[in-house]
């Protein structure tokens, strides 16, 4: 992936909370504790996942470097999925 492997994808719940919560249509909606956390590991696989895709689609057309045009290659396929 990047050169530094170790460094570990993540989100803060707090922050996942008011993303949320700007979409919600209703002020009485809720979100809970465990819903946040579901939804930051859910974003943590998706974005994972974005990059390991649009690395080996940048290896196969024989880039050293990802651009965001790899991403958008891989893009569809990766909303299909999740």
């Amino acid at each position: 992936m990047a050169a530094n492997d170790s460094e570990e994808i993540s989100f803060k719940k707090d922050t996942v909370s008011k993303l949320l919560a700007s979409f919600f249509k209703e002020d009485k909606t809720r979100l809970s504790g465990d819903a946040a956390t579901l939804m930051a590991e859910m974003l943590r696989i998706f974005v994972r996942e974005a990059a390991v895709r649009a690395q080996k689609q940048a290896e196969a057309e024989d880039c050293d470097q990802v651009d965001i045009e790899h991403f958008e290659k891989i893009l569809p396929q990766l909303l299909l999925d999740f």
